[in-house]
């Protein structure tokens, strides 16, 4: 179906998430740092990135300006623990925005909802 980019700093979080998105599938790769996901998002396409805000110490937010600024088109999905970004102003440059949970219905929603958008 998709390529789909998954950024977050925990492992489990990555293989979770790419497991249920594969079993969907899509194709996906998954980046545990900005600097990791840099690397991939400059080699190849993906047509939907999956990006966790806290990103150990590094900030997705600054990590989702920079693809903003470079890949203006590249759909992007803020996941996080966190509901309290979602009034930061940075945030609203995502295409969509979910709460961090055991239950992946919501993000296999919103990744479908996005790409049928795309």
């Amino acid at each position: 179906m998709a390529d789909l980019l998954i950024i977050d700093d925990e492992s489990n979080i990555r293989h979770l998430y790419a497991a249920e998105l594969e079993d969907e599938g899509h194709k996906v790769e998954t980046a545990g740092s900005c600097k990791e996901a840099l690397t991939l998002l400059h080699n190849r396409p993906f047509d939907l990135v999956i990006l966790d805000i806290k990103l150990d110490q590094e900030s997705g937010l600054e990590l989702l300006q920079q693809i903003a600024r470079e890949q203006k088109e590249l759909p992007v999905i803020l996941c996080s623990a966190y509901s309290c970004y979602k009034d930061d102003f940075s945030s609203w440059l995502a295409d969509a925005y979910v709460v961090k949970s055991s239950d992946l219905n919501e993000l296999k929603r919103e990744v479908r909802r996005i790409l049928a958008l795309h």
